[in-house]
């Protein structure tokens, strides 16, 4: 008698070859059968003619602090999510001298946006070295499965204490040397890979540039040489090289992730996106992929299957006005939300606002949209519209109305008691659509990532990346263009399962790990993003539930049904690569 059967799905296997109708039988937490399924099974799951995938892979995840005090880790987990990595983008909290764990709460704070005060109330430190630190998430069990990147900020400032925090800052040779010893035996341990940032955005919560920052080649090229070593591990990583206008820039860039990739001789990825400074950068930059490809090497661009975009509220984090001295005064005083809001009804504080916002005018980049680029600004819809147009943005419902944009702006932010949501597609939007989006999802090198799992609490919330890769590319964008179902389900499947080395997951057939997805895509979609209460010490975030999603096993176990966790924490730890969980059955 098999545990448990799903009958009548259309399955789409995860290798991208076509989808076809048929059973899936589970036994031990294992696929035994695909097909043509005999015998009863202790349950059985009627598809009814809805789409069978294997469970998704994030690999671009932040639950690193999240894991201390939550077994459900959505939103990933309710976005059809069964294996995520975390410790991205160099940042997460091992290796940790106890007099530097507020120091690792500062910079996550700053740049995961993920609440101080939650942080410090639910991460139960339980570790210190990063083996310390695999044995705690590994004492703990969850709704999915979780590998952990070593990551370059916490491991620079163990070693090198406050001079690691100083991106000007060049660590000795011994450091170096202990950087990748530690490096090593955090990958002998189990560790998913090594990541570092390189990007002038990621600060701490004081403002102070990430300490990776400008790290050198020696310092790199050095720990790097710890996954030649041990011939374990990926390198994950973002680097400015896709902001930047400046040639010369981007290229040196590009040359160090080549020769990073040369030395561990172990496979690697980074961010590519696209900015309005500089928005054909990504096209430079496939290209230079697709040449370090030919020679040889495994090197792939994260992309993201729609524009990040920041929310806007009163609610949460970031506005258009948080810049004014008032805002800022009533956001420091004000002992909750309902306080903030309550003082910013007041008509008073309205005028004071709106008369210092005036005078307030950064000349470019990301604090321009920011706080005047009404022409991005767009109300949430429901379902969500990821492809809003110019026509629906607060710039044209103002002059419409005939309305002083940002006193209109402040308005529409007070509907729904001070909760109303605003949609600001910040990269990849550069020319007002999804098409060059589509040329990144579409590049040969790519991998389906940069979700962000976990992070930005309260300004993005894109946890829900592949109920969107699903849902919108099937259908197409705007201008009609569409890739192929089992393309994007191979995706989010076998293509991210096998840049990490986890061999025994996203493919449905006998042998692979019972992780799957029962999907009705005609019901498939995202409900706007909620604000919730729900982080320690009472900390706020940005949830987002997705409609569609019949069943989510992990592991054999059903662990959702129509989106409502069922209690199930089949979901463990994972150390290192994964091959297949058992031989394939007959």
């Amino acid at each position: 008698m098999h545990d448990l059967v799903i009958r009548n799905g259309f399955i789409a296997d995860g290798t991208g070859a076509p989808r076809y109708r048929g059973d899936v039988a589970i036994d031990g937490g294992v696929i035994t059968q695909v097909g043509e399924v005999s015998g009863p099974a202790r349950r059985t799951l009627d598809a009814g003619g809805r789409l069978v995938t294997p469970g998704f892979v994030d690999i671009h995840t932040h639950y690193d602090g999240q894991v201390s005090w939550d077994q459900v880790l959505a939103p990933s987990s309710i976005n059809g999510v069964t294996s995520a990595a975390m410790g991205n983008c160099g940042v997460g909290f091992a290796p940790a001298h106890a007099d530097k764990h507020d120091w690792l709460i500062s910079l996550l704070e700053g740049v995961e946006d993920i609440p101080g005060t939650a942080l410090a109330e639910g991460l139960t430190w339980d570790w210190e070295s990063f083996p310390d630190y695999l044995d705690a998430i590994g004492r703990r069990s969850y709704a999915i499965d979780l590998g952990a990147h070593v990551p370059h900020a916490a491991l620079r400032t163990y070693v090198m204490g406050e001079r690691g925090a100083d991106n000007t800052e060049v660590p000795t040779e011994r450091e170096i040397a202990r950087m990748a010893d530690l490096t090593g035996e955090a990958l002998e341990a189990g560790a998913l890979g090594f990541s570092t940032s390189r990007t002038y955005a990621h600060r701490s919560r004081d403002g102070a540039n990430i300490g990776t920052l400008t790290a050198g080649a020696d310092e790199l090229l050095g720990i790097v040489a710890a996954l030649r070593r041990t011939g374990k591990g990926v390198i994950q990583l973002i680097s400015d090289a896709y902001l930047t206008a400046d040639d010369d820039f981007a290229r040196a860039e590009l040359a160090l992730i080549r020769r990073m990739a040369e030395t561990s001789g172990r496979k690697l990825s980074f961010t590519v996106q696209q900015v309005d400074e500089a928005p054909d950068r990504w096209k430079h930059i496939f290209g230079e992929i697709d040449a370090m490809t030919a020679d040889g090497l495994d090197i792939r661009a994260q992309v993201a299957p729609r524009p990040v975009g920041v929310l806007l509220s009163f609610a949460s984090t970031t506005n258009p006005f948080l810049i004014t001295p008032t805002y800022r005064r009533i956001a420091a005083e004000a002992g909750s939300v309902a306080a903030r809001l309550a003082a910013l009804a007041d008509p008073a504080v309205r005028a004071a606002i709106l008369q210092e916002h005036e005078g307030i005018r950064p000349s470019s980049g990301f604090a321009a949209l920011l706080t005047h680029g009404y022409s991005r600004m767009f109300r949430m819809s429901d379902p969500v519209d990821y492809e809003p147009d110019a026509s629906q943005s607060l710039a044209a419902e103002a002059a419409r109305a005939g309305r002083d944009v940002a006193a209109f702006a402040y308005d529409t932010l007070m509907e729904e008691g001070g909760r109303r949501l605003l949609y600001m597609p910040l990269v990849n939007y550069a020319r007002g659509n999804l098409d060059d989006v589509h040329g990144m999802m579409s590049g040969r090198h790519t991998l389906f990532g940069l979700s962000d799992g976990g992070a930005h609490c309260g300004t993005i919330s894109d946890g829900s990346f592949p109920t969107t890769t699903i849902s919108l590319w099937t259908k197409g964008s705007k201008s009609g263009l569409k890739l192929p179902l089992e393309a994007l389900v191979h995706g989010y499947t076998q293509r991210n399962a096998q840049h990490v080395g986890w061999h025994d997951r996203g493919v449905v057939a006998p042998g692979y790990l019972a992780d799957l997805n029962v999907i009705d895509m005609d019901d498939l979609a995202l409900s706007p993003p909620a604000i919730v209460q729900d982080l320690p010490a009472g900390g706020t975030r940005l949830l987002q539930s997705a409609r569609g999603y019949a069943y989510t096993i992990k592991s054999g176990a059903v662990t959702f049904e129509n989106g409502v966790w069922t209690g199930e924490t089949p979901g463990r730890l994972l150390r290192g690569e994964r091959a297949l969980a058992a031989p394939a059955f007959a």
